[in-house]
């Protein structure tokens, strides 16, 4: 299996407006997984929520790429690119449920950096509970973290805060290139 996977190709490419229902899907679902081995259950409604999802999808300078392992759709990343600045944040990554663990984050976190290589900083965020998550951006992606929100330190860029359990916390991380 280890000399398979690392035979395959990890490719990405521009998700089409077709693409975007199952692509929602898919990452629901791969967030799913998290929220409930650390918090038992995703209580009502998908996290993140349609509206977080499609608000993405439309942002300013926002990319929605398909991540393909030997032309198969096996994740995916919404991507923010500011081409004046070079400061570009990653908005959404994920692999389909299936398909974690088998060292595809990182192949697909790699193509992400070649596909954009004129990026200073990479910005990215996560939830506090999201273990997996902070281990992959930071010991395997590189990134640092660089603040807390939560309660008593709310994000001020976004002022109603993300759509989680309990209290919302985030990490926000950092990568300089």
């Amino acid at each position: 299996m280890t000399a398979e996977l690392n035979k395959s190709r990890v490719t990405l490419d521009i998700a089409t407006e077709a693409d975007l229902p199952r692509f929602r899907k898919d990452l629901q679902d791969a967030f799913a997984i998290a929220v409930v081995e650390d918090l038992g259950s995703v209580g009502e409604g998908p996290i993140p929520s349609d509206d977080d999802v499609n608000a993405s999808f439309e942002a300013p300078n926002a990319v929605v790429l398909r991540v393909l392992e030997d032309g198969r759709w096996v994740g995916g990343a919404v991507v923010s690119i500011d081409a004046a600045t070079q400061i570009n944040s990653l908005d959404f990554f994920f692999i389909q449920a299936g398909e974690i663990g088998r060292g595809l984050g990182r192949k697909a976190w790699t193509a992400i950096e070649q596909y954009y290589p004129d990026t200073k900083v990479w910005i990215t965020h996560t939830p506090y509970f999201e273990k997996r998550n902070i281990h992959f951006y930071v010991n395997v992606c590189g990134f640092s973290i660089v603040e807390y929100f939560n309660n008593r330190h709310p994000d001020l860029n976004h002022p109603s805060g993300p759509d989680l359990p309990e209290d919302g916390g985030m990490f926000r991380f950092e990568k300089r290139v």
